[in-house]
C-alpha cells in the first residue's frame, strides 16, 4: 500500500471515528468543569518533536493514576479527548486521575512503531518522548507507580502494544482499541507502513510474537502489564486476524494458555475471553464493527480493566507480602450471582457492592459452590479452594471497594448436573446481602 493511499484510508478512517464521537458525545450533558486541555513544553527528552498535553481534573487524588491516552492517524490530543475517549475524562473528573496525551506532528499524525529506533527501549524515536512525558507526570502530579496505564486507537493502539512491551516496569496495563501485535509494524526500507501487518497475513506462532516483544527490553525478567485487547471483526484497515496474533503475543508474555480461561458476552455483539486464571489478558471481539472503535459502551470497560474506576481516597500504599483489610459494618454489602450454563460446564459473574460508607481496601469474598461444581479458572480474583467453601481474594487492581461502588469478579467451573449460582456470601467475614 502506498504512502498515499494509507494517508487517504487513515483519513476517511479518522474522520468517521470523529463522526461518530462527536454525535455521541452531543447527546450526552457533559458534567461542569473548570479543568482543561494543557500543553505541556520542555518536558524532557523529546527525538522527534512530539506534543505533550495533559489534563489535570479539578480535584486530583493525592496519589492518583496516570492514564497515558493515544490517538490514531491523523488525529490529535483534543480530537481524542473531545471525541473517542471522553468517558476517560468524565471518569478522571470522577475518580482524581491525570491524562496524559502525547500528539504526533508528522505528517498524518501517526506514531512511529515501525522503525528500529521505535521499537526497542530507549530507542530515540516518539516512544522515547513518551515516556519523557511520563517522567515529568509523575513528579508533577505525585502519580502512584503502581497506577499508571496506557491505553490508544488504531495508530495508538499499535503504539500502546509497542510501550507495555518496551517498558514493562513502568506499566501496570493497558487497552488496544484496533491495534496490531508489538513488532509488527517493523519496516526496514524507512517506510511507517506495513501492508502484510495491515492485512493480517503477517502470522507467527505465540513464541515468536513472544520472544519479538522480548527483544524490546533484552534481558527483562519481571512481569508485564495486563493488556486488554478490541477488534471488531469487519476491520479492514487494520484486519481481524492481527487480534488473534495479539492475543499469541500477550498470552505468551504472561506464560499463560491461549484457551480461554472464561468467555462471555457484555453486550450481544461482543465476544469476551480472559486467559490466565486471574484474567491478565483480555481480549473483546466485535461482531461486525469496522475500524471505527471505540464503539458505545467500551471505553467504560476498559477503564474498570485498567483499574481507573476507584475514587480519589488519598494517598494509595501497597504492599507485596500483607494487605491490611477493612471489613465494613454490618450489612454493608451486597451481592449478585449470575450463572451462564451449559451441558457440564458454566461461568459465574459476581458482582459486590459496598453498600457502606466506609471504603473496603483489601478483601476477601466467601462463599459455598453447590454440591457437583469445581472452579477451573476464575478472572479478578484468586479462588481457593476449587469446591465447597471458596474464598475469592482480591488482586492488586481491584482491591479497594469505595462506598457505592462495585467489583465483578467470576470464574469457570465444571458441573454434574446442579448449575445453580453459589451463595453464603461474606465480604471480610460480614455477611452480603443478595442484590
Amino acid at each position: 500500500m502506498t504512502r498515499k493511499l494509507w494517508s487517504s484510508t487513515a483519513a476517511i478512517v479518522a474522520a468517521a471515528v470523529l463522526l461518530a464521537a462527536a454525535v455521541a458525545l452531543s447527546l450526552v450533558p457533559q458534567p461542569a468543569s473548570a479543568a482543561s486541555l494543557v500543553r505541556v513544553t520542555n518536558f524532557g527528552t523529546n527525538p522527534t518533536n512530539l506534543n505533550m498535553y495533559v489534563y489535570a481534573p479539578d480535584t486530583v487524588a493525592a496519589r492518583p493514576a496516570l492514564l497515558v491516552m493515544i490517538h490514531y492517524c491523523t488525529g490529535s490530543a483534543s480530537a481524542v479527548h473531545n471525541g473517542g475517549g471522553r468517558d476517560f475524562v468524565t471518569a478522571a473528573d470522577r475518580n482524581g486521575y491525570v491524562i496524559v496525551y502525547p500528539e504526533a506532528t508528522r505528517d498524518g499524525h501517526c506514531f512511529d512503531v515501525s522503525t528500529q529506533n521505535a521499537l526497542r527501549r530507549n530507542g530515540g524515536s516518539d516512544s522515547t518522548g513518551i515516556m519523557s512525558m511520563v517522567s515529568y507526570a509523575r513528579q508533577r502530579y505525585n502519580v502512584d507507580p503502581e497506577r499508571i496505564v496506557v491505553a490508544g486507537i488504531s495508530s495508538g493502539a499499535m503504539m500502546t502494544n509497542v510501550l507495555a512491551a518496551e517498558y514493562p516496569d513502568v506499566f501496570s496495563a493497558g487497552s488496544a482499541f484496533a491495534g496490531v501485535p508489538a513488532g509488527c509494524f517493523a519496516t526496514t526500507d524507512g517506510s511507517m507502513w506495513n501492508s502484510q501487518c495491515s492485512g493480517g497475513t503477517l502470522l507467527k506462532t505465540p513464541q515468536q510474537w513472544g520472544d519479538q516483544a522480548r527483544a524490546m527490553y533484552p534481558g527483562y525478567t519481571g512481569r508485564y502489564p495486563r493488556m486488554q485487547l478490541w477488534h471488531g471483526t469487519n476491520d479492514t484497515t487494520l484486519a481481524y486476524p492481527n487480534f488473534g496474533e495479539a492475543l499469541d503475543q500477550w498470552t505468551n508474555l504472561h506464560g499463560v494458555s491461549r484457551t480461554p480461561a472464561s468467555t462471555d458476552q457484555p453486550q450481544s455483539n461482543w465476544t469476551r475471553t480472559r486467559y490466565g486464571a486471574t484474567g491478565v489478558v483480555e481480549g473483546i471481539s466485535a461482531q461486525g464493527t469496522g475500524h471505527d472503535v471505540p464503539t458505545a459502551g467500551m471505553v467504560g470497560y476498559a477503564i474498570t480493566f485498567l483499574g481507573l474506576d476507584r475514587p480519589p481516597t488519598g494517598t494509595t500504599t501497597t504492599t507485596t507480602t500483607t494487605t491490611t483489610t477493612t471489613p465494613p459494618p454490618s450489612q454493608g454489602c451486597s451481592v449478585k450471582a449470575a450463572v451462564n450454563a451449559w451441558n457440564t460446564g458454566l461461568t459465574e459473574t459476581i458482582t459486590i457492592t459496598n453498600t457502606s460508607a466506609t471504603a473496603v481496601n483489601g478483601w476477601k469474598l466467601q462463599f459455598t459452590l453447590p454440591g457437583g461444581q469445581t472452579i477451573t479458572g476464575g478472572w479478578s480474583a484468586t479462588y481457593s479452594p476449587a469446591t465447597g467453601q471458596v474464598t475469592a481474594t482480591n488482586v492488586n487492581y481491584n482491591a479497594q471497594i469505595a462506598p457505592s461502588a462495585q467489583v465483578s469478579i467470576g470464574f469457570q467451573a465444571t458441573h454434574t448436573g446442579n448449575s445453580g449460582p453459589a451463595d453464603g456470601f461474606t465480604l471480610n467475614g460480614v455477611r452480603c446481602s443478595a442484590a
